[in-house]
């Protein structure tokens, strides 16, 4: 049975009133400075909704390690920017070329694809600020601020979510190596949900063994994450996924199901998704949510 629905809305309904709250106060009052048209770009897409799945595991991850969810809300709102702004550049035809997002037209579709180039790397480059004074002005110490930030920083950089964009629109019409489709998967998303997972640890203070924990837990989650991805781009439809489906396939590029076929694809989001459980076993050996979302990203495949 596919149990993903509802592990990701309890996951979810835990952190969302609080975090959409926040969002919809931050997008409310940008500075005066950011031109107008930009300042809607960004909004359109930054409020657009979506599972909230990185935001909520970063929140999720800091009350684990004791400490109120509500005073990572600026390092939540960083992480959810970062993942809003590749959306909006994977989206562009020069890109993806995806004219549906989250279940509405995509950014460059209602703004232009110049705004929408904008709005990515204004919502990526504001992040980090917003995240460093937010989490400062919470009262979070200056050296788990920063180590967060960088932690988020790698995550999305040239080694990370844009190095694993780079791989993927290299994987294009060929396959250049056994791993490869591995390597674009561990950058282009599992860094990113990786990255959530660790700064909510480092924000929390965790110790050293619960730190190592939360490592193997977000990279193997998020493998799982693109895996099941991966399974929906050919299983699923526009209404379920709000995007266009078999988008891959058509672009020939190279995913999971490409390269090992659905039930191989399938058996891979099992296995990480199994492992990514396991790593959090150490840590709560009665059970947990964050134990329970990872086992259902393996039926989310189904």
């Amino acid at each position: 049975m596919n149990d993903t629905p509802d592990a990701l809305f309890i996951l979810s309904s835990a952190y969302s009133k609080r975090f959409e709250a926040y969002l919809s106060k931050l997008c409310g009052s940008m500075p005066e400075k950011i031109p107008a048209r930009l300042a809607e770009a960004m909004s359109y897409s930054l409020t657009a909704g979506g599972k909230r799945l990185r935001p909520a595991l970063c929140m999720a991850v800091s009350e684990r390690c004791g400490i109120s969810p509500e005073l990572v809300l600026p390092m939540a709102a960083a992480i959810e920017m970062i993942h809003t702004a590749s959306l909006i550049h994977d989206d562009l035809p020069c890109m993806d070329d995806d004219g549906l997002r989250r279940g509405r037209p995509s950014n460059h579709v209602v703004f232009g694809e110049g705004m929408a180039v904008l709005a990515g790397d204004a919502l990526m480059i504001w992040s980090f600020g917003h995240a460093l004074s937010g989490l400062l002005s919470n009262g979070l110490t200056a050296h788990s601020a920063a180590l967060a930030a960088a932690c988020l920083s790698e995550a999305s950089g040239p080694a990370g979510m844009c190095g694993g964009q780079a791989l993927d629109i290299d994987s294009a019409g060929g396959d250049p190596g056994g791993d490869f489709v591995w390597r674009i998967a561990e950058t282009k998303t599992a860094a990113l949900i990786r990255a959530s997972v660790l700064s909510g640890a480092i924000l929390g203070g965790a110790d050293e063994r619960a730190v190592s924990c939360y490592d193997s837990y977000g990279t193997h989650l998020g493998l799982a994450f693109q895996i099941a991805d991966d399974i929906l781009d050919v299983t699923g439809s526009a209404q379920d996924l709000g995007k266009t489906p078999n988008k891959d396939s058509a672009q020939e590029k190279m995913t999971y199901v490409s390269s090992y076929g659905l039930d191989g694809a399938r058996r891979f989001a099992e296995r990480e998704s199994l492992m990514a459980a396991e790593s959090l076993s150490p840590l709560f050996p009665e059970g947990d949510l964050l134990i329970d979302l990872a086992v259902s990203l393996g039926g989310r495949s189904r």
